[in-house]
């Protein structure tokens, strides 16, 4: 990669600039005590890397992955129960970036690269977000999952966003689905090794970072 010729930076949100987890897991918890309450799921404890593989996920891979025999009523219910929860917490003030990732984006923007906001969240937890820690004002773009309807697939949306930005490109997440975006699209790959990937999942990426605060190095 040639960083002089790279002006357009694609980041991740959860897992990548997000510490997730602090808001994410009591939702998830609140929501699988509905289910169980209310439509018959088996009563389990559940572990900090068994409830962080689902995120990242799109909503139908969550539900595939443990919510096989769930009623569409019930997935449904409990998905609103976790943007519910998820949005107070947001509001009380749990929501936490990785130390380092605003003033890591404040640096990419006073370099003059091109920031665009890419995740498989809904509109509701990206505007969030962006109230809560001014990420309007750092981001040139924001897209997430619902913002195509019909597209969920990430490198369908980063496919559609890319359309907008002409300049060379990179890409920088936590899962394989941000990196099979890049390698798709044909732009360089950045996987952040701190988040929450599973082994191997960032095998493909063309670099490695450990830390969000990297980026101003490889950048």
């Amino acid at each position: 990669m040639d960083k002089k010729r790279i002006r357009t930076v694609f980041l991740d949100y959860d897992g990548t600039l997000h510490n997730s987890m602090h808001i994410y897991k009591p939702a998830f918890l609140k929501a699988y005590r509905y289910l169980e309450k209310h439509h018959g799921a088996p009563k389990r404890e559940w572990t900090y890397d068994e409830i962080s593989q689902f995120l990242g996920q799109t909503p139908t891979e969550m539900w595939n992955a443990f919510g096989k025999g769930l009623s569409d009523e019930a997935k449904n219910k409990a998905s609103s129960v976790i943007s519910e929860e998820m949005r107070r917490l947001i509001e009380a003030g749990e929501a936490r970036l990785f130390e380092g990732a605003l003033d890591t984006l404040h640096i990419l923007k006073e370099r003059g690269y091109a920031l665009v906001f890419i995740s498989n969240c809904k509109n509701y937890y990206m505007h969030a977000h962006a109230e809560t820690f001014g990420l309007d004002k750092l981001f040139d773009r924001m897209v997430c999952s619902e913002t195509y309807p019909g597209v969920e697939e990430k490198h369908q949306v980063l496919a559609k966003t890319m359309e907008d930005f002409s300049e060379e490109m990179v890409i920088v997440g936590d899962r394989t689905h941000d990196i099979k975006a890049g390698k798709i699209n044909g732009i360089h790959t950045i996987g952040a090794a701190y988040g929450f990937a599973r082994q191997g999942e960032l095998d493909d990426a063309d670099q490695i970072i450990s830390n969000v605060r990297e980026l101003t190095d490889i950048l």
